[in-house]
Parts: structure tokens; sequence; C-alpha cells
């Protein structure tokens, strides 16, 4: 006859071996299913874990500084007394057949200055792309250009006489200031942000612009014609004129702190003719700001 304690022993036997098991086909279970979530991308990715810094500065939001720089303007006036020459030959046979007033009597002139001013800008970030726009004002040193000279030609017109003409002629221009409003796209790597920019610029001018035309002529035809030889001038002088003009340049942009870069750029301006006087102007400049 079988005692009673022998079965219950069989039994807790029974049930220790049945929750050995369980824990072992638990464990295998989650093994498993860990192991197949566990696909080849991800060993290829390496770690779960994202790394939380991009490579690159962020460089959004609103930006003020200040800036110097060293410009070239080179100055054409080789249509500066064409209109003044034209109003004093009106309505003569001299303009109409032998166009004094399109003669390129005076040359270009280039010089240097020295330039100060302060930029306000705004930066949109998207990654490494940076998108932008920028308002800056500089001040010129010095930037003032200048040329005289003239030019003689002689000819025969329709009316038969034989005539000698000189266009004399001196011009100045002098660039006192001028602003910017420039769009701006760069690309940012490490603390750097290499851009280029495009743009328009408001410029403020002085000038003064005389032409003299000397014009002598006798009839050789035989016809009678009485000889004449006249001198007439003409000055044409404003302060603070306005011109518009185009912008384009490359620069680059350098985080030496989190709100704070310096800036290094080259510029390039082309204004519309200021009394027939073309400017462009060649700026390279250093500078300094801080982004909030």
């Amino acid at each position: 006859m079988i005692s009673l304690s022998r079965i219950d022993a069989r039994k807790r036997a029974a049930w220790q071996h049945a929750g050995v098991l369980s824990v072992l086909l638990a464990v295998a279970f989650c093994d498993h299913a860990r192991a197949a979530d566990l696909s080849d991308d991800d060993i290829l990715r390496g770690s779960f874990i994202a790394d939380p810094s991009p490579g690159y500065v962020r460089w959004d939001g609103l930006q003020v500084g200040v800036h110097a720089g060293y410009s070239n303007m080179n100055a054409d006036f080789g249509n500066s007394s064409s209109g003044q020459v034209s109003y004093i030959l009106r309505n003569t046979t001299i303009e109409n057949e032998m166009h004094p007033s399109d003669w390129t009597t005076l040359p270009s002139d280039t010089t240097n200055s020295s330039q100060f001013g302060a930029f306000i800008g705004y930066n949109v970030q998207w990654d490494e792309l940076v998108l932008g726009f920028d308002v800056g004002y500089n001040r010129m040193a010095s930037a003032e250009a200048s040329a005289s000279d003239s030019l003689s030609r002689q000819g025969s017109t329709s009316d038969g006489f034989q005539n000698q003409v000189t266009v004399s002629a001196q011009s100045s221009i002098k660039l006192i200031d001028y602003a910017t409003f420039r769009g701006r796209a760069g690309y940012a790597f490490g603390q750097f942000l290499p851009y280029a920019m495009i743009g328009a610029a408001v410029g403020r001018f002085n000038y003064s612009t005389t032409s003299t035309v000397h014009a002598s002529g006798q009839d050789v035809s035989g016809g009678g014609g009485q000889p004449f030889d006249n001198t007439n001038s003409l000055t044409d002088s404003k302060n603070n004129a306005y011109a518009a003009g185009f912008v384009a340049g490359l620069g680059v942009d350098v985080a030496v702190l989190p709100n704070v870069f310096l800036r290094a750029e080259w510029e390039y301006v082309a204004f519309a003719p200021v009394d027939g006087i073309r400017a462009t102007l060649n700026t390279g400049r250093v500078g300094a700001g801080l982004r909030f």
C-alpha cells in the first residue's frame, strides 16, 4: 500500500520540474523574439542610440554686426558729356551729320577708398542649408574719381562747309555712401558658413560735368556762305544724387562663440548711370556680428 507522504513528494517534484521548464521556455522565446527583431540593417546602422548633436553650428535667427573694408571704384565717363554736347549743337548740320555727341571724349578713372558700416539680417536653417537676407549700410572715406580730355575732328557737311570741331570735357563723381538689400544662401559645416549673395543697392553721389564745344567752318563749295567760329560751354552738377544698383558676392561666416561670429566677404556693386557716368565697386571687407 503506497503511503500518502510518497505521493506528495512525487507531486512536489513534478511541479518543480514543470516550473523550471516554463522558465527555460520563456527565456528561449524572449531570446528568439529579440533575435528576430534584430535585422541585418540594424547591424549595419550600428548603435540604436542617436547622436543628439549635429556636426554643424546653428545659424538661424536674427543677426546684427559691424564691418569695415577697402573698395576699388571704377568710373566710366565715356557718356558723361553726350547730353551736353547734343544740347550745345542742337539743330545744327554738324550734329546731324558728324554726331559729336556720340564721341567718347573722356576715359575711365579708378580710385580706392576705405569704408565702414553695419548690417542686420535674419537666417532660416534646414539642416546644413541656410537661407537669409540682410540690410547693410556702407560709408565711404574718399571714393572720388575724375577725368578730363578733349577730342578734335574735321569733316565736310552737306551745306558745303569744311568744319573743325573740338569737344573738351571734364567730369568728376564721388560716392558718399550706399545701402544694400541682399539675399543669401549658404551651407553650414563645422563652425563655417560659406555663402553666396545677390541683391540690390542704392548709392548717394555728388557729380559735376562741364563740356565745351569749339566749332569753326568755312564754305568750300563756292556758295558764298559766311565762315563761323563759335565756342559754347555747359555745366551740370548735383549733390546727393541717388542711383540704384545690382549687388553680388561671396563670403564666409565663422562661429567663434555660441552667439558671436566673424565675417569675411567680397562684394561687387554696379550702379545705374549718374548723369551718364557709370560707377562699379569691388569691395573686400571683414566684420563681426552677434546672433540672437
